[in-house]
């Protein structure tokens, strides 16, 4: 059990029981940089360490790397830190350069060295626009807007964010496959990285089944992430304790649950992650197994969607892009992912529903329990 006072279930209390430190995301630290830097522009002073504010309310304090002013632009640097998370950026040094615009200008986002571009559709960027994801855009923006009410500023600027060696970096993540060219994304969505150790996650969530279970919940949630914790709370109203974390490790929710049954499961993430068990892969890491649009133009074509249709989805960027050629996609893909669940389970009795969610967390595709 955890602590007196502290989450009995849900995220926290699974992080917690794992023992692994979290860490922060680029987005997080590059919102850090952006900050001191344009504290330091108004001011001529850099705070060192620069607090910031993540979406759900946590405020961690970065040391600087780097920095430099001059008259008419400030460069921070902060080096990310991806806690216990084998993630393959920790380590990196993310800057934000911030350069003062004319009054109406508003926040102008630039890739520097190390930051791609995307170049393909499917994505939720423009073609052209830098690898810097609506979350952390909005954070750098939220602290541009607190900074300038503070010290008398406009709150127009230019913020041209690079990481050091990111296009190296980048030759090591999905980057290139997706069309994003020229070095890593700008991620996060809560700022915070998760860190995943298979077996110590494992664990985390069959403890949360149990704690589950033992306050007499029927009904719970199996989410791989914060994103679609919120979407399931939104539409089922379950409390913490029947949110299980289950982050890559469908398997590990299904096949504990079929030797702990509960009354519903429900599955509920992103499209693309959920085509992957709908695919039949138990492990959704991106490393382990990868968005397949063949299949997705299988599914398509079984359903009457017509050769041509097919064929765009097969071509498709990325599994967003298929979607969004065929929205019919999202309740095939949620139906699918269902039944691959219930061959898992074995017979088990337990009804399962699956909700796909957009990177906004918006239902693109449901089904009901069976």
């Amino acid at each position: 059990m955890s602590d007196a006072g502290g989450p009995k279930g849900g995220r926290g209390a699974q992080l917690k029981h794992t023992g692994l430190r979290p860490g922060w995301t680029t987005g997080a630290c590059a919102t850090g940089a952006t900050t001191a830097a344009y504290t330091a522009l108004l001011t001529g002073d850099f705070p060192d360490p620069v607090a910031i504010t993540l979406p759900k309310g946590q405020t961690p304090a970065f040391a600087l790397a780097a920095e430099e002013l001059t008259g008419e632009h400030a460069m921070a640097g902060i080096v990310k830190d991806a806690g216990d998370d084998p993630d393959v950026t920790h380590g990196a040094l993310v800057r934000a350069s911030v350069r003062l615009l004319p009054a109406g200008s508003g926040v102008v986002f630039r890739a520097g060295p190390g930051v791609g571009t995307v170049t393909r559709p499917g994505l939720p960027l423009a073609v052209g626009e830098p690898a810097i994801n609506p979350v952390p855009r909005q954070m750098m923006r939220d602290h541009v807007a607190a900074v300038a009410e503070r010290h008398g500023g406009s709150g127009d600027v230019e913020i041209t964010v690079s990481v050091d060696h990111g296009e190296e970096i980048a030759r090591s993540t999905w980057n290139p496959r997706l069309g994003i060219l020229g070095g890593l994304s700008i991620l996060g969505t809560t700022g915070i990285v998760v860190p995943y150790s298979c077996s110590a996650w494992i664990d985390s969530i069959r403890r949360g089944v149990d704690v589950a279970r033992a306050a007499g919940r029927t009904h719970v949630a199996g989410c791989t992430g914060s994103t679609s914790e919120k979407t399931v709370v939104a539409e089922y109203g379950l409390p913490e304790d029947a949110l299980l974390d289950m982050g890559d490790f469908a398997g590990a929710v299904l096949k504990y649950v079929r030797r702990h049954p509960v009354d519903r499961l429900t599955i509920c993430g992103g499209f693309a992650k959920l085509s992957k068990l709908a695919a039949g892969h138990l492990d959704l890491h991106s490393a382990r197994s990868q968005v397949d649009k063949s299949f997705l133009a299988g599914l398509a074509a079984e359903a009457s969607a017509g050769a041509e249709v097919a064929a765009a989805v097969a071509d498709a960027n990325t599994g967003l892009a298929a979607l969004q050629l065929w929205p019919p996609l999202g309740d095939l893909v949620a139906a699918t992912a269902r039944d691959e669940a219930l061959r898992v389970l074995r017979g088990a009795p337990v009804q399962v529903d699956v909700l796909c969610i957009d990177r906004a967390g918006a239902v693109v595709g449901r089904c009901a329990p069976r």
